[in-house]
Order: C-alpha cells, then sequence, then structure tokens
C-alpha cells in the first residue's frame, strides 16, 4: 500500500472479513451501514482500536472509500489514524483484525494498543 493521501486503507482480507461479519450481523443488504473505525484511552500501550458497525455519521465525522468501503472516523480519532491500513489475519500466531499504522511509535504485544 502507498499513502498518496491522508486517509485509512482497508486490505482486500480484512474487506472479506468485514463484508462477512455484516452479513451475520444482519447489516450486509442495508447500504446505509459502514464500518467505524476509532480510538479509545485504554489498553496496555495507552491506546486502543475500537471498531464497530454503524449507519448515522456525526458532525465531525470524517469519511472515506477504499476498495469498496466506506470507513468513517471521528475527528479525534483520525489524528491518530491517518493513513492506516486495516487488515486481517487468520494464521496460526494470531487470528483477527489488526491495523498496519505508520504514527504508532509502539504497539504491544497483543497488537490491539499503541502509543505515538
Amino acid at each position: 500500500m502507498t499513502a498518496t493521501d491522508n486517509s485509512i486503507y482497508i486490505s482486500d482480507k480484512a474487506k472479506s472479513k468485514v463484508r462477512q461479519l455484516m452479513q451475520d450481523a444482519g447489516v450486509a443488504e442495508d447500504a446505509s451501514y459502514f464500518l467505524r473505525v476509532g480510538v479509545v484511552g485504554g489498553g496496555c500501550s495507552g491506546l486502543s482500536y475500537k471498531l464497530d458497525f454503524d449507519n448515522e455519521t456525526k458532525p465531525m465525522d470524517q469519511v472515506f472509500e477504499d476498495n469498496g468501503m466506506k470507513i468513517v472516523t471521528d475527528l479525534k480519532s483520525f489524528l491518530y489514524l491517518v493513513n492506516t491500513e486495516l487488515e486481517f489475519s487468520d494464521g496460526l500466531n494470531g487470528k483477527g483484525f489488526y491495523f498496519n499504522n505508520p504514527n504508532a511509535s509502539r504497539s504491544c504485544g497483543c497488537g490491539e494498543s499503541f502509543a505515538v
């Protein structure tokens, strides 16, 4: 992935898993739903990632489209997530979503928390 502008990206594998989870949640057919990503305080490195499905944007939300998927984040989280790519791994070393975040100065062993 080469970041050409300030955005949030999603890999093919992560997109496919998000679509499957949207199907499981019964919201895949509703075009108003999108993937909301965010950053919250907590975790062993100070900040943690948050993923959810949502169908309402808020006034300060930043809206992106990558790989055919609508991704929304709040402005505060975007400052931490600029040019981050959401990935998904189903390998033996760890299963689940993870973030390739060029802004993180360090991350913890679990991969769910980071610091800047």
